[in-house]
């Protein structure tokens, strides 16, 4: 098959759905499919080999921006438009980016929904254009559904199959104020009637947009997503196991669990994602401030990684003034914006792992990838999270607040049979249903079956 991937670029900032996309894209090459990935909006940044390396940014960022704000921008000579657009000045604003904020582009997002009656119809002429000159494509996928204002003039001009992934986009929607969020969302289910089959992450996050959006059901398909296992290796779960002290060890130890000896370095309590409020950093911390209280897990650290950029910092400011307030500073250590190399060292380096993310999370590339690492995790009791442990058997779900997460990751640290048990079944299960190439089956599946339909 042809395929065009649309993903809208994060410029200096992580992105788990670049990531994901990548993948997919780099799979989809690998089983022999023709796929051209286009970036939007900024460069990507990501950890793994650029799939769209070579490819023009469309709908540069600045230009994007100022058409919203002007009318003069939107009919700006062709030699102002290509400067904003020049890669030069997309990797400075990539550089200075921080985090979209919902309540600030209500307008741009119904603009960008109204595809070619918006301020950036400019745009949208100019990537039908370019790709008029590459192979007439069977599909074009989407990064998420913020991008099916694109659809109807795409279809309609290079008679290709429209799909959308779903990669949540609700708690973004969700969070801008009123009317936008209404009109917002109106606008969305209108579009996404484009479109010809929606895949999503999770079955929970699938029905959970097909009844905000009025998707039918033979429109829906649940695609798990998957990672490369490159470096990973096998299970190297870091358990840590009971140092036994004389021929009374074994019953001292029934009779009192909680004062275990360990016979490792310090246990590790990890965290790899956004370093943001909304992935629950802050959460984790009182989790961790909890655990040091009880006291019951000797020499517990805990270890933060993850995008953190400019709108993140003040943030995590704040996090390391609550921790050395609590007594617990010297007992964290935080790692922002590591390579793929060292991520993967970074996990390897954890006894248990968690992001209690309270907002509708529709699926968690990073709990795949702590599990990639045979490393059990503990997750809050809604969105899509008990459904992935569930599927890999590699932890454990807990309520959604602190006293309960420190519990259920208290409960591992103290039973070390048990806590291995999580990491392999984890491990297992990630390399068997959640890899890069799994994705690309059942992404390739749908799509070939969408094409002959």
């Amino acid at each position: 098959m042809n395929l065009i991937q649309i993903t809208p670029g994060a410029g200096g900032m992580y992105c788990g759905n670049c990531f994901r996309d990548n993948a997919l894209v780099a799979a989809l090459r690998q089983r022999g499919h023709e796929v051209l990935m286009v970036p939007l909006y900024l460069p990507m940044t990501l950890d793994e080999e650029n799939q769209s390396a070579g490819t023009p940014t469309f709908f540069g960022g600045i230009n994007v921006y100022l058409q919203q704000q002007s009318a003069f921008f939107r009919r700006a000579p062709k030699w102002l438009h290509s400067l904003l657009d020049s890669p030069f000045l997309l990797k400075l604003a990539a550089g200075r980016a921080a985090k979209t904020r919902a309540a600030d582009v209500g307008e741009l997002s119904l603009s960008m929904l109204r595809g070619e009656e918006g301020n950036q119809a400019r745009e949208l002429d100019e990537l039908l254009a370019w790709l008029k000159t590459q192979p007439k494509p069977d599909v074009v996928m989407f990064s998420n559904a913020m991008l099916v204002g694109l659809a109807r003039k795409l279809k309609a001009e290079l008679g290709c199959k429209i799909v959308c992934n779903l990669q949540g986009e609700d708690a973004f929607l969700d969070s801008m104020p009123s009317p936008h969020r209404e009109q917002v969302w109106s606008l969305l289910a209108e579009r996404c009637r484009d479109c010809d089959l929606f895949i999503a992450p999770s079955r929970y996050f699938g029905d959970t947009m097909a009844k905000r959006l009025n998707l039918p059901a033979d429109k829906l398909k649940v695609v798990f997503n998957g990672i490369s296992l490159e470096g990973y290796g096998s299970n190297q779960c870091s358990v840590f196991s009971v140092q036994s002290e004389g021929a009374g060890a074994s019953t001292a130890s029934a009779l009192n669990t909680e004062h275990c000896l360990l016979n490792t370095s310090s246990p590790t309590l990890g965290y790899f994602a956004r370093m943001c409020r909304e992935k629950g950093l802050d959460l984790l911390v009182e989790t961790f401030i909890e655990l040091k209280r009880r006291n019951r897990v000797p020499n517990l650290k805990l270890k933060v990684g993850g995008g953190c950029g400019p709108g993140d910092e003040p943030f995590v400011a704040q996090l390391r003034k609550h921790l050395r307030r609590a007594g617990c500073l010297d007992d964290v250590e935080f790692h922002p914006n590591l390579t793929r190399e060292q991520k993967v060292s970074f996990l390897q380096s954890l006894t248990v792992f968690s992001v209690p993310a309270l907002y509708g999370e529709g699926f968690g590339l990073y709990l795949i990838e702590a599990l990639a690492a045979g490393v059990p995790v503990v997750q809050p009791r809604h969105a899509a999270f008990p459904e992935l442990v569930e599927a890999t058997g590699g932890g454990l779900i807990a309520e959604a607040n602190a006293t309960a997460l420190a519990a259920a990751i208290e409960s591992l640290l103290l039973d070390p049979a048990r806590l291995r048990a999580f990491g392999e079944a984890g491990h297992r299960a990630v390399a068997e249903r959640f890899t890069m190439e799994q994705m690309a089956t059942g992404v390739a599946a749908a799509l070939e079956r969408l094409r002959t339909r």
